[in-house]
């Protein structure tokens, strides 16, 4: 807890990156969870990795040796076959309980507005996990607005805009929220006085925060802290609506 608010960081990291060289094990999250008082992470692969297999299993044991304070994110390349696509999702699902399909527009090069994406958020929905899609650098794939389309092609799966829109776009994904209730946004990098006009605009209850790397975690968490809000709209930035997506009925 951090002064007296349960947090759930919903974008980190562990593995091997290969775009960047950057290398994080569980037990270095874990630690720097003790000392920032984080009680649950969202884990999520990097986004080009040596082998996608390799890095869920990673993430899976750890998952399984700390149910109550890590959660899983799968992330594949979409264009790989579709049929070992599902099964690579199936397995993350049944053998170590993920909840979760990262999309990264700007590596993956998919298109999330384009009818060749929808085995994607099909099979998220098929697996009953939430989709986590990058957006801000990566144009033109990663702007927050062309998530709209499958949020409407799949109104019963719940689509998490990391970074909501990463500041330049952030009216996109104002926009984008604010038409399809199924779209909850990831605050991460926004400025405090970007995530008061969000708050002004959509309910706490539909947004959450992220670290995505380990040197900005007491920076994330104090700028929710620090807002002149009131503490309901704090747990539910915080915790709650994380809980509600991520730790929520899944049957």
């Amino acid at each position: 807890m951090k002064q007296g608010f349960r947090v759930f960081d919903t974008h980190t990291h562990i593995g091997t990156a290969r775009h960047t060289g950057r290398r994080y094990s569980a037990d270095e999250l874990l630690r720097d969870m003790d000392r920032s008082g984080i009680d649950r992470s969202l884990v999520i692969p990097f986004p080009v990795v040596e082998n996608n297999r390799e890095a869920h299993e990673m993430i899976g044991k750890a998952v399984l040796a700390h149910p109550d304070r890590l959660s899983g994110t799968a992330c594949l390349n979409p264009f790989i076959p579709e049929p070992e696509f599902q099964d690579e999702l199936r397995r993350c699902r049944e053998v170590y309980g993920f909840c979760a399909l990262k999309l990264q527009p700007q590596y993956h090069g998919l298109n999330p507005f384009s009818e060749r994406s929808n085995f994607f958020f099909e099979a998220a929905l098929e697996n009953r996990m939430a989709v986590v899609c990058h957006t801000g650098t990566g144009l033109p794939f990663s702007l927050p607005s062309l998530l709209m389309m499958p949020a409407r092609r799949y109104p019963e799966l719940t689509i998490v805009v990391a970074h909501c829109g990463g500041g330049i776009f952030l009216h996109d994904a104002m926009v984008a929220a604010s038409f399809c209730p199924n779209i909850v946004l990831e605050l991460s990098s926004l400025m405090p006085h970007h995530i008061m006009e969000v708050m002004a605009h959509v309910a706490a209850d539909r947004l959450m925060i992220g670290s995505d790397l380990p040197e900005s975690v007491e920076i994330e968490i104090g700028k929710i802290l620090g807002l002149r809000v009131s503490d309901d709209e704090k747990r539910w930035v915080l915790d709650g609506t994380a809980n509600r997506v991520f730790l929520g009925p899944r049957a």
